[in-house]
């Protein structure tokens, strides 16, 4: 069986977040299981794609509003993911630096629409011109969520209609949404087929992806509920198509994410938990300035709301001011308010909080190796997998009970606990928890024990990749 999975990320060709890490991972999981998975991506202008060698395997040009956009589809020379990697270049459109946004601004591309419209035209054209179609087509987010559309109802590609889709959804909260005055950059489609691409008077690309695909999946269990009561004007529409919709947890790379071999830690762990995690604390606080004797607490990710980094400078600042041992270190990159926050703290907190501003694949695993903690106060979680990063380097989870969180992070208190979760998304709930988890550090043997636990839990992909290849099966 062939499956064809169509995405805007793939690690570590091009990341910007967890849909990276997916992408990057579960095609190779599923070649291991006797499905024959290939990745398509736009080409970049990232270090790794430019790097790498490519083939050219196909060209042609797509019609957007009255231009030709001219494309070339390349092949990865040597494999080297564990499975086929092939990249679309579109000369001007997606050859800079950062996927979504400038690395330099912070700020978003302003052709965002075009580009991802010319990108899933140029995918549909190769794979009509291919000899050996996909059995099922895989796509994810909005990004690619007008596939199925376009293989329905647009003359041009509805050849390509027999081939079941599925549609993943790793974050409801951007939806792909344009106004009508934009119409024309679609493909030429069939005049009776416009209300499927319309929510509520505007294009919506992920509700136009809800409706047509053959299969919805959402990248966690609970992440599929809430969707079902909170999903920014969603709601009724996946309630209606609750038939096709499937919760299907996330896994990690664990050979990525390896403790006793990662190139990317400064010690690898033998058979001492203890010693391990010891040792790689030191080594954050020869690059942080903060305290080693304290229990230390880490934020890695994109500093969004979303993610919960606004509540971190009142969160920090007042377990500063109430006089608790504990110290903050946070990496990541993303809202400038949140940066002179940061700074500021940096500045005033010298022992107790530090932070690099940045995205550093190296550091975060550096801190994930070193940290007694991770926090993760996320408004929306659809997965998460910097708790089961963590947990398999002996980095306790406190999180917000939310999305993946709550399935994978079960509370201390509770049977085989594994981290410590509140509620509310407040300064004060999640206080609680930190002091929680401090007075469980200060018992050495329990925490020990406890860091012991979470790192021998299976977060792998090879129960999820089973997952995917039944649904497949199902609809082949």
């Amino acid at each position: 069986m062939r499956v064809l999975h169509v995405a805007a990320e793939c690690y570590p060709a091009a990341k910007a977040g967890g849909l990276g890490d997916v992408v990057g991972a579960l095609p190779k999981y599923l070649n291991r299981i006797g499905v024959q998975a290939g990745v398509i991506i736009p080409k970049y202008g990232t270090k790794w794609l430019w790097e790498h060698p490519f083939k050219a395997v196909h060209r042609g040009t797509v019609r957007l509003n009255q231009s030709y956009i001219p494309y070339v589809i390349e092949q990865e020379v040597n494999d080297t993911l564990g499975f086929t990697l092939f990249a679309v270049h579109i000369p001007g459109m997606f050859d800079r630096p950062g996927v979504y946004a400038d690395p330099n601004t912070g700020y978003g591309y302003s052709d965002e629409l075009e580009r991802y419209m010319v990108f899933q035209q140029a995918v549909l054209q190769w794979i009509i011109a291919s000899s050996e179609k996909p059995h099922v087509i895989h796509c994810h987010d909005h990004h690619t969520a007008l596939i199925p559309f376009m293989m329905n109802y647009c003359p041009e590609y509805e050849s390509l209609s027999y081939i079941p889709t599925v549609l993943t959804i790793h974050n409801g909260v951007y939806q792909g949404i344009f106004s009508w005055n934009n119409k024309d950059l679609l493909p030429y489609f069939r005049t009776y087929a416009a209300p499927v691409l319309d929510w509520n008077g505007m294009i919506n690309s992920l509700a136009t992806g809800i409706k047509c695909a053959w299969r919805v999946t959402t990248v966690s269990y609970s992440y599929m509920e809430e969707l079902s009561v909170s999903s920014n004007g969603l709601e009724p529409l996946i309630q209606s198509e609750w038939h096709k919709c499937k919760g299907i947890l996330n896994g990690i790379d664990t050979e990525t994410w390896d403790p006793t071999n990662d190139p990317r830690i400064q010690y690898h762990l033998t058979n001492d938990v203890k010693k391990f995690k010891l040792n790689n604390k030191m080594a954050v606080c020869e690059r942080f300035r903060v305290d080693p004797r304290l229990p230390m607490i880490t934020f890695i990710g994109r500093l969004v709301g979303e993610k919960g980094a606004d509540l971190l400078p009142d969160l920090i600042l007042k377990c500063a001011q109430s006089g608790r041992r504990v110290s903050f270190v946070v990496l990541g990159t993303g809202e400038r308010n949140l940066h002179q926050s940061f700074l500021h703290l940096q500045w005033h907190l010298s022992g107790i909080f530090d932070c690099s501003l940045e995205y550093n694949e190296t550091l975060a695993h550096q801190l994930y190796a070193g940290a007694d903690f991770i926090l993760m106060p996320s408004r929306v979680e659809p997965c998460g997998l910097n708790q089961m990063y963590a947990m398999r380097y002996g980095t306790v989870p406190i999180v917000r009970s939310i999305g993946g969180l709550r399935d994978t992070v079960w509370d201390h208190g509770d049977w085989e606990g594994r981290g410590f979760r509140f509620q509310q998304f407040s300064v004060d709930d999640a206080l609680v928890a930190i002091d929680r988890a401090i007075a469980v550090f200060h018992d050495q043997k329990e925490f020990t024990r406890l860091q012991s636990h979470d790192m021998k839990l299976d977060f792998s992909w090879d129960s999820s990749a089973v997952n995917y290849k039944n649904l497949y099966e199902e609809l082949v």
